[in-house]
């Protein structure tokens, strides 16, 4: 199957448009999702409070995450920073949001759960997202490893390759469905569900990245972005468990 064969002039605008999408998509989601359950305004202190701290804190993980995953661009004598600049990662921005939007609500001493209400903004904007890593192809880190596979995608080099992204896409949308059917079971332990959506996407990319060229080989040949996962899933699982076996007591 031929994918997209973008230039790297035409690919990073392309993939830029795509996660500005997901970002804007995000949002209103968001906010519809507010509105709906009746609750204050984005701008009212305490939902301010949480939203700058998500958006802070998905910043600074995004990119502690990427450096992580691709030390070798600091070598040198003149990095490449554009490059360094301009890298994104979706696990960073996940843990680096949750821990911004702890703080913010330690801050202002907010102690209900707000984590359910991002799950749907972050199907929806890792899907959108996904789309533009896809069309950039080559031209970005997220494609997979040559395959023999019926459905594998040549990206421009002559070589079918796991088209990685569109299983994130497709795995996200799988969950999110998932969630959706059990909300109402979920719905009596707030929080329960988005500690099971982002350990779920943790495990995954643990997975999924092993069909993933490494950029730079960390112990044991994961990559960067695998041993944040795991060290994620070893520091996150436990309250998973907790909250869930709560919920099957009552």
């Amino acid at each position: 199957m031929n994918g997209p064969a973008l230039s790297a002039a035409t690919a990073q605008p392309v993939h830029l448009v795509f996660e500005w999408l997901a970002l804007a998509g995000g949002v209103q989601l968001y906010r519809w999702q507010r509105r709906r359950a009746h609750q204050p305004a984005l701008l009212q202190p305490d939902s301010f409070a949480v939203v700058v701290g998500c958006i802070l804190g998905a910043a600074i993980g995004n990119k502690l995450v990427f450096w992580i995953e691709m030390p070798h661009l600091w070598q040198g004598t003149v990095p490449d920073w554009r490059l360094i600049a301009s890298g994104q990662s979706i696990v960073g921005g996940l843990l680096g949001g949750l821990l911004g939007v702890e703080i913010a609500k330690k801050l202002t001493r907010i102690r209900r759960s707000t984590g359910d209400q991002f799950i749907l903004p972050l199907v929806a904007g890792t899907v959108v997202g996904r789309i533009g890593c896809f069309l950039a192809g080559l031209n970005d880190g997220t494609y997979g490893v040559p395959t023999a596979l019926p459905w594998g995608v040549d990206f421009g080099d002559g070589i079918a390759r796991h088209p990685t992204q569109v299983y994130d896409m497709l795995f996200v949308l799988g969950v999110g469905g998932l969630l959706w059917r059990w909300r109402a079971p979920l719905a009596r332990s707030p929080g329960l569900a988005f500690k099971l959506y982002l350990a779920s996407y943790l495990a995954w990319r643990l997975v999924v990245d092993a069909i993933k060229p490494v950029p730079y080989a960390y112990a044991f040949g994961l990559s960067g972005i695998q041993w944040v996962c795991i060290a994620a899933l070893v520091c996150y699982l436990p309250f998973v468990f907790l909250q869930s076996r709560e919920l099957v007591r009552t």
